[in-house]
């Protein structure tokens, strides 16, 4: 069980609990500061002065004052009529995560709902209910409504929600589990759909992959290297060094410990005709190291914004008030999702010209065509590097931007909006691509580097070949090639190609 402190969790914890499931709950810590500010709403509940949200309606609907009684009932219409979310459900592991992230913004207390709210989402994790969230429908401005009012639907016995593999009524899901569902108090709603913790899961969980897309690449990319006997002159330190990039260092850094020993890369020091080799080889420190730096920064945003408290209004219990502000606003998780898409669209741009010159005789320094050994009756991996080129070229598509495609919705009171949600919910899309790419590049490299033989690569590379050789075969007459790339693709999303090589770079 990992127990958390609102405002100080780290990436790695998150990625824990997303991966692995880990259970998670609050610190008893929380606890304090969360009932002091519950107090605060309940008092102005009670009150006659108007505070948004409490005891008005919402949005456009903020001058309408709600009387006293009608506050449950104001809650209630809140999450049944912002249940709008339309699209195939987020995966279950994303809505998890997404209800962590929501305790987390609960628990900084500034929202104002009561412990039993955090303690609902908390059994639901503990117990497996898992509410079902539609994924579109979030322009990521006053929060992710839509997706937060589903997950919030389940919590109190309505919407859809699966446990034990089972799709349920939320009523039944809950009482499944031996839950009973919460009644929501004043405020206590909007706290719970206000946020951007949709965005913020969808983009945690991307950033996640790519990562792991990068380390991949760093490795698949020396095997590629050593496969068209290409040159590590470009590694050398001080070149990297004088341009000062971290990433470019660590990328760089990394590909000399993976290369080290390659009986095929001292072959040819002497007497290499070629003077030097293209971009795709040459530059891969300064490429994949610049998408590396990329993921930092986002990953920095990203590990705020998941501590954050972005409801509104807030309570600020030291100062007794109760503001009105806009941190629902998405548009730092829709900076760093954007720059995540474009990271994943060059570590795959850069991949597929790898494959591409792996599979051309005129350019792969002697490599049979398209790597098979009966080109002609045989066309080896001809099509692999054709769907690298679909895949690439879709990822390019999908890297165009989304925060600036702002529209005004909720009759102009929310007039510039971040489209973080759908900024983030693509990354899936375009990490799985990407991986396909690594994938068909680490084939078209295992088959390179074994036509080298009898030079043998170094002992980290051959770590890799003999995970891969354990599950996919080299490739001699032509065969179905399509569970071949899916295998690979898999190695790559599991992490199992980083593994083996040793690429151990960090955020």
């Amino acid at each position: 069980m990992i127990e958390m402190i609102p405002g100080a969790v780290t990436l790695d914890t998150l990625e824990r609990i997303w991966r692995h499931g880990t259970p998670a709950r609050l610190a008893d810590s929380a606890r304090a500061g969360v009932e002091a500010a519950a107090a605060m709403v309940a008092e102005a509940a009670a009150g006659e002065a108007p505070v948004y949200g409490i005891n008005t309606g919402f949005g456009k609907l903020a001058s309408t004052k709600i009387a006293p009684e009608d506050t449950a009932t104001l809650q209630r219409n809140l999450i049944l009529s912002h249940s709008c979310g339309v699209g195939e459900p987020l995966a279950e592991d994303k809505t998890r995560l997404m209800m962590v992230l929501k305790l987390l913004s609960l628990g900084r207390g500034a929202s104002g709902v009561r412990w039993a709210v955090i303690e609902q989402i908390q059994e639901m994790l503990a117990r497996g209910v898992t509410p079902v969230v539609p994924s579109q429908g979030s322009v990521g401005a006053s929060g992710d409504l839509a997706p937060l009012a589903h997950m919030t639907a389940a919590m109190i016995g309505e919407g859809e929600a699966t446990i034990d593999g089972v799709r349920l009524p939320g009523a039944e899901a809950l009482k499944r589990a031996g839950l009973e569902p919460i009644v929501l108090g004043p405020k206590e709603g909007l706290g719970l759909i206000n946020g951007t913790q949709f965005s913020t899961a969808c983009a945690l969980t991307g950033l996640f992959e790519a990562l792991e897309m990068a380390r991949a690449s760093m490795a698949i990319a020396s095997l590629t290297t050593d496969a068209i006997m290409g040159s590590t002159a470009p590694l050398v330190a001080d070149i990297h060094s004088l341009r000062g990039h971290a990433g470019q260092m660590d990328v760089a850094a990394t590909m000399r410990d993976i290369m080290a020993g390659s009986e095929i890369r001292e072959s040819h020091r002497e007497g290499d005709t070629r003077v030097q080799d293209p971009y795709c080889i040459r530059c891969q420190p300064q490429v994949v190291g610049a998408a590396l730096d990329v993921l930092r920064m986002a990953a920095r945003t990203l590990e705020i914004e998941a501590n954050a408290v972005t409801d509104n209004p807030l309570v600020l219990v030291e100062a007794g008030q109760i503001v009105s502000g806009g941190n629902f606003h998405a548009e730092y998780v829709g900076f760093a999702a954007d720059q995540i898409a474009l990271a994943v669209a060059e570590i795959g741009a850069i991949a597929q010209r790898r494959v591409a010159l792996m599979v051309d005789p005129t350019l792969s320094h002697d490599l049979p065509p398209f790597l098979t050994p009966n080109p002609g009756l045989n066309s080896g991996f001809m099509i692999a590097e054709v769907t690298t080129a679909a895949l690439m070229s879709e990822n390019k598509h999908l890297a165009n931007p989304c925060v600036t495609d702002s529209t005004p919705t909720s009759a102009n009171q929310e007039d510039h909006v971040s489209m973080a949600a759908h900024g983030a919910l693509r990354l899936a899309k375009m990490n799985a691509n990407l991986s396909v790419i690594l994938g068909v590049e680490m084939l078209c490299a295992a088959q390179g580097v074994e036509a080298r033989a009898p030079l043998k690569t170094s002992s980290r590379l051959q770590n890799l070949l003999d995970m891969l050789r354990g599950e996919i075969p080299s490739l001699g007459e032509d065969r179905y090639l399509a569970p071949d790339i899916e295998t690979a693709s898999a190695m790559v999303r599991a992490g199992r190609v980083a593994q083996a090589a040793g690429v151990e770079v960090s955020t």
